[in-house]
């Protein structure tokens, strides 16, 4: 009977110790930051770029980039994903570029030469903070909001709380909680996670157009979860298809370039549907022909 005792003290322990672990170090699992010295020159073949810092309330520095366009249509506000710096991801800003729109990319704190403790709290707040000063000098109607991966989780909360001409979102989550679950599915990650990230929760306050982009072959992030995320606000959420994309190749097929052109260039259109199918059923009973 001791030995069982015995035993069971020594699970529970060892349970107890990973779960200190994990919520210890569980940033060094969710982020692959890449830091930059405060010197560095950012520099992107054929693109203008205009580097800034914006300080917060608690004396972080939030470094980032303004990709310029030509006659510019609106901006883009582009939240990464959760590794390097924008100076590996400023090479997507032409995306948006070659389409007429300013490109705005922050790096989190922690990455780059962006200072700071990393908490929900405070770079929800910081994402905020760069939004305001965007509104500054863009009226809304012309600001759209690009979440790809662990941005598209702040974008979403963004968009909730704003009212930007749209929300994009690039291989988005359910909920950090959901993604971290599918690896260690016998901890209590609801008590643990310091970046739960609810994008489901969020979403369903987003009051303009949403696109969801994501690709059949996600293993990171399977394809049914944006198909989850798209029924949560139905009437707003379209969801595009790469059909054989992956979590980090989305930008090497071509069906995806289509898609994000059609999306930021044209305007949504009202359907009458007054003399439409909508409201037919089908029936099972025969019918005379």
């Amino acid at each position: 009977m001791q030995s069982w005792v015995h035993i069971v003290w020594l699970v529970f322990a060892a349970y107890v110790g990973i779960s200190v672990l994990l919520y210890i170090f569980q940033d060094y699992f969710l982020f692959r930051p890449e830091k930059l010295d405060k010197d560095f020159q950012f520099h992107y073949k054929n693109q203008e770029i205009e580097e800034y810092n914006v300080e917060t309330r608690d004396g972080a520095l939030i470094n980032g980039l303004h990709f310029k366009a030509k006659s510019p249509k609106g901006v883009v506000f582009y939240l990464k994903g959760n590794s390097q710096s924008i100076k590996g991801w400023g090479k997507f800003a032409v995306d948006f570029t070659r389409n007429g729109y300013d490109v705005i990319m922050v790096d989190y704190r922690g990455f780059g030469k962006s200072t700071g403790r990393r908490t929900q709290k405070a770079v929800k707040r910081d994402m905020q903070i760069v939004y305001n000063q965007i509104k500054k000098r863009v009226p809304e109607k012309y600001i759209i909001l690009y979440g790809r991966s662990l941005g598209s989780g702040f974008a979403t909360k963004l968009a909730s709380m704003n009212e930007p001409k749209m929300l994009i979102l690039d291989a988005p989550y359910y909920s950090l909680s959901k993604v971290a679950k599918k690896y260690i599915p016998f901890m209590p990650l609801s008590l643990l996670m310091k970046f739960p990230m609810p994008t489901y929760k969020w979403l369903k306050y987003v009051k303009c157009p949403i696109h969801i982009l994501h690709g059949t072959d996600d293993r990171l992030i399977p394809y049914k979860t944006s198909v989850k995320l798209s029924k949560i606000n139905p009437k707003r959420t379209k969801l595009h298809t790469v059909i054989g994309g992956g979590h980090k190749d989305l930008n090497t097929f071509e069906s995806y370039h289509r898609m994000l052109t059609e999306i930021i260039t044209s305007q949504p259109q009202k359907i009458d549907l007054e003399g439409s199918s909508i409201h037919v059923k089908h029936t099972s009973k025969p019918i005379d022909v």
